[in-house]
């Protein structure tokens, strides 16, 4: 039980990525505090967590409203007295490029992954600091965030700068004991994310055409499968916990070498022994 005792946030707890690191801290004893714009989500991952025999609370909170975020957090403080771990995983997909997308589009969309990210750091940060004990922030990027992804113009610059925003953040912190890294998943096979969602109460209907979509991804990644979501559940606990102790300002990528890869090279054709 590597978190047993602590508290962590997790803001974007739908059944795939936010979920299965919220149950992944979960497994190891932290008490959870399911963060999501969308009361169901919020909902759902608490009750999995307390159904399982765990400490979980669910807050319905829109990441670019601070006084929603101060709430949220005050949430938290009041239900577990203290917090320790934060996870910036809100996030939303709108697949558009720099001509079609509108700016009130590109506000709304960098707003939730960047400002999310800056103001649920700086409000339970300084409930860290007010405490004197440090704690943990991770924030989750993606590979779009390292690469150059078209049309996907606001989710990846918004991704990319939460790289440099862990590494600015992080040395602003040090003194205070607060470690900030960043985990960076990549496209994530869906079948944990359905399993979870059917787990949850949810009625789940597969898309006919998912495993089509999906095969182009599984090709062109180095490990040639992808990773699930209780993959970067088992990273978070580890950036989460005293085993990365010496460890901040970093981004540990979950991405089954994606990043890694010469961009000539097809890991399809590679021989294998």
């Amino acid at each position: 039980m590597k978190l047993k005792d602590k508290v962590a946030i997790i803001t974007g707890t739908s059944p795939n990525i936010g979920g299965g690191i919220a149950e992944g801290l979960a497994a190891e004893g932290a008490a959870i505090v399911a963060v999501d714009a969308h009361a169901a989500n919020a909902t759902d991952c608490a009750n999995a967590i307390t159904g399982a025999g765990g400490r979980a609370i669910a807050v319905t909170c829109d990441v670019t409203d601070e006084a929603q975020v101060k709430d949220a957090v005050a949430a938290a403080l009041a239900a577990f007295g203290r917090i320790d771990v934060l996870v910036n995983n809100a996030a939303f997909f709108n697949k558009k490029g720099v001509i079609d997308m509108s700016f009130e589009e590109w506000n709304r969309q960098t707003g939730v992954i960047l400002g999310g990210a800056f103001l649920f750091t700086k409000h339970a940060c300084k409930a860290m600091i007010a405490r004197g004990a440090g704690g943990s922030v991770i924030n989750i990027i993606s590979t779009a965030g390292h690469q150059g992804e078209p049309g996907n113009i606001a989710y990846s610059t918004a991704k990319c700068g939460l790289i440099n925003f862990t590494r600015s953040a992080a040395m602003e912190l040090v003194s205070h004991g607060i470690r900030i890294n960043s985990l960076t998943p990549t496209a994530t096979d869906p079948a944990e994310s359905f399993e979870r969602a059917a787990r949850w109460g949810r009625t789940v209907k597969r898309p006919e055409n998912l495993d089509r979509v999906m095969t182009p991804f599984r090709a062109r990644i180095p490990m040639q499968k992808l990773p699930v979501p209780s993959d970067y559940g088992r990273a978070a606990v580890f950036l989460a916990s005293d085993d990365a102790g010496m460890i901040t300002g970093t981004d540990l990528r979950v991405d089954a070498g994606a990043v890694a890869r010469y961009w000539a090279w097809d890991p399809a054709a590679a021989v294998r022994v």
